[in-house]
């Protein structure tokens, strides 16, 4: 029997609703927003629209315009959304109205967390089709799948077979074969159910977290775009921040990238598929014109997500609103007192094409290809030279162009990202030498092969790459490039004075033997571990070369000594004494008397004066 009640009658209790259990909280901390821009794309205004499973309270904010049903499987999270939506249905797909039909479906928690444990359990298989009967002919489905290999999986220090939390009821790898395990199966799974697969997203750093959707097509076949060099890494080093795993995430998913794999790694996908239409003249859903290559979320929660489309002169930027939907850029940094950010900089501007600096780098000094590190750190050093007023600063986006956030091609450097910008102009030389700095300090402590001496600083590093660069920086000027660094890092997390003091301190203290920044990989640990142990064995066998040199100056010392006595007490030191003694006494007597013969004679020369 259909039960409605409070609050305003508009929560639908058809049976199988769990009352003790919520999903929202965990979807609560994972910011929702790349995923609410991608489904407000493909909701069309009026449409009928069903939310199967939880989601963030921002995908209900960007469908607001349309008629949103919400389908739970729990009590409470139907009361804390009922105050959102029209409606909303508690106790799984089974409570669907029978033959009530909806233009879009969205499951973009998956399809496990929309199923009630209540009632007789479906499987994904079983879900799946009951959406897919849900959708009215050419309707939409919006399905995210888990990917059991994808890179979380491959850096989790806890393997998914030992979770023992409430969650854990479904099987999270391979050995469940009614859950797609590849793209492969998911496109047969959606063409069983009658739907016809269409575009794809890979999501990072995390299916359920997802900061960054890459259309998986573009994703394996641009291999070598910085744009998804630069943004595959931002996003897993930001998003595994806080974790400890095996080795770094970051590293792997642009090596993933290299290698064509980048989709086929990524934690989770977002799947388009459609309904087949009542006419086969309705045009296909998720061509490329319709969909973006990228879609980033540009700060914190509310912040606007920044779009990368494709054109017919390739891929040009676009921002869209957040969740309040007035299109206002939102700077991430709690203060603008070194730096910011301004999303709406980008809107119309090409994205340009290239490979990342940092990499270009990378690959040389693996080489120990000292030509090609020249001439990168030449040209890049001479385009910043470039960008700098008759005054010598450089002002704007240019004066924050690290080797992280520009791209080379065919010798033109350009900024990748120029919504990232300095409040005041800074010294030529001081931004290349934090370029410089920062990609010193992730080569050392990031234990990369490089064809200096292992006996650099970060600091000496960050000069000796001024050489090459054909800049003669000091150890001032870098000291000035780590104080603009700590500037930018203190305001992008809203430190304080004191706080970017420590800041500071820190950065300036980080040397070759430190772990990489971000995540705590066993992989990198064991890196830097070894690297204190070699320094260490330096250490000890310069102390013992010390310790042997003192110890042969003390025995000559004692040699010396030991002469110095042995002569001391010998007959002829003894007549030697005897015969230099008067002598010693005359000298010291005709001393004596030139001093009284001058005091005499001295009042007799100012009489004749």
């Amino acid at each position: 029997m259909t039960t409605e009640t409070a609050p305003a009658d508009r929560i639908v209790l058809p049976g199988g609703e769990m009352l003790a259990w919520s999903d929202l909280p965990e979807q609560r901390t994972a910011d929702g927003v790349a995923l609410a821009a991608l489904a407000a794309r493909i909701v069309p205004a009026g449409a009928r629209v069903l939310l199967a499973g939880p989601h963030d309270p921002a995908v209900l904010d960007r469908l607001a315009h349309a008629e949103v049903t919400c389908l739970l499987r729990s009590y409470p999270d139907g009361v804390a959304l009922a105050a959102r939506t029209a409606r909303v249905v508690v106790g799984g797909p089974a409570g669907l109205p029978e033959g009530e039909r909806f233009d879009v479906v969205i499951a973009g928690a998956g399809l496990d967390p929309v199923e009630s444990v209540e009632g007789d359990r479906l499987g994904w298989g079983g879900v799946l089709g009951w959406l897919a009967d849900a959708l009215s002919p050419g309707g939409t489905l919006l399905l995210r799948v888990d990917n059991p290999l994808g890179l979380h999986r491959l850096v989790d220090a806890t393997p998914w077979y030992a979770r023992r939390d409430d969650a854990a009821w479904t099987i999270g790898g391979v050995l469940d074969s009614d859950h797609p395990a590849n793209r492969e199966q998911v496109r047969a799974r959606l063409t069983d159910a009658g739907l016809r697969p269409g575009a794809c997203f890979a999501a990072y750093p995390s299916a359920g977290a997802a900061s960054v959707l890459l259309a998986a097509d573009q994703l394996d076949r641009r291999t070598t775009a910085g744009f998804f060099d630069a943004v595959l890494h931002d996003a897993c080093t930001g998003g595994f921040a806080a974790a400890t795993v095996l080795q770094d995430p970051a590293r792997l998913a642009v090596d993933a990238l290299h290698a064509g794999h980048g989709a086929a790694l990524a934690p989770g996908w977002l799947v388009l598929a459609r309904k087949a239409p009542a006419s086969d003249a309705a045009p296909a859903l998720g061509s490329p014109a319709n969909l973006p290559v990228a879609l980033l979320q540009a700060g914190p929660p509310g912040s606007d997500v920044v779009e990368v489309v494709d054109g017919p002169d390739g891929w040009r930027w676009q921002t869209t609103a957040g969740a309040d939907r007035t299109g206002t850029a939102v700077a991430p940094f709690a203060s603008r007192e070194a730096a910011y950010r301004d999303p709406s900089v980008l809107i119309g501007q090409p994205v340009p094409d290239g490979r990342l600096l940092r990499t270009l780098l990378l690959d040389a000094a693996l080489r120990r290809d000292l030509d090609t590190l020249r001439a990168l750190l030449r040209g890049y050093a001479n385009w910043l030279a470039g960008q700098a007023g008759d005054d010598g600063r450089i002002a704007g986006a240019a004066a924050l162009a690290g080797t992280d956030n520009v791209v080379v091609s065919a010798g033109r450097y350009a900024v990748l990202d120029p919504s990232w910008r300095a409040t005041e102009p800074l010294p030529r030389d001081v931004v290349l030498a934090r370029g410089l700095w920062r990609f010193a300090a992730a080569l050392l402590t990031g234990g990369y092969a490089h064809p200096w001496a292992s006996t650099l600083d970060v600091a000496g590093l960050t000069v000796v790459l001024g050489g090459l660069a054909g800049h003669d920086l000091d150890r001032a000027t870098v000291s000035a490039a780590v104080e603009a660094e700590a500037a930018v890092t203190a305001a992008l997390r809203g430190l304080d004075a004191d706080g970017r003091v420590t800041l500071v301190a820190d950065l300036r203290s980080v040397e070759p033997t430190d772990p990489p920044a971000g995540p705590r990989g066993y992989q990198q640990l064991r890196e830097a571990w070894l690297r204190q142990r070699d320094e260490l064995t330096r250490m000890s066998a310069l102390l013992k070369w010390t310790e042997g040199l003192l110890t042969s100056r003390e025995r000559a010392l004692r040699r010396a000594d030991a002469t110095i006595k042995l002569l001391s007490g010998s007959l002829s030191y003894r007549v030697g004494r005897l015969a230099l003694t008067p002598a010693r006494l005359a000298r010291r007597g005709a001393r004596a008397a030139k001093r009284r013969a001058r005091q005499a004679l001295a009042p007799q020369q100012e009489e004749q004066q």
